[in-house]
């Protein structure tokens, strides 16, 4: 999966944070529901415009920003 086809990072959208599919949803929210012990089910429920692919998005988003912050660090 490439989560750039789900998250761009527009400038004049969102206030340049990484957005899912254009919607004002952040990645960072869909996450800290995740951290916070929501379901996939119950995220989907509350914003029913997102999918299971853009939760799997998130995820892959998170891993990448990781990554690159292990390789800049090292």
């Amino acid at each position: 999966m490439d989560y750039r086809d789900y998250i761009p990072i527009e400038p004049d959208k969102g206030g340049g944070k990484p957005c899912i599919r254009g919607l004002r949803i952040t990645v960072y929210d869909v996450l800290d529901y995740l951290a916070s012990e929501m379901t996939e089910e119950e995220i989907l429920q509350d914003f029913p415009d997102l999918t299971h692919e853009d939760l799997k998005a998130c995820l892959a988003f998170a891993a990448d920003r990781d990554r690159k912050l292990f390789i800049v660090g090292v």
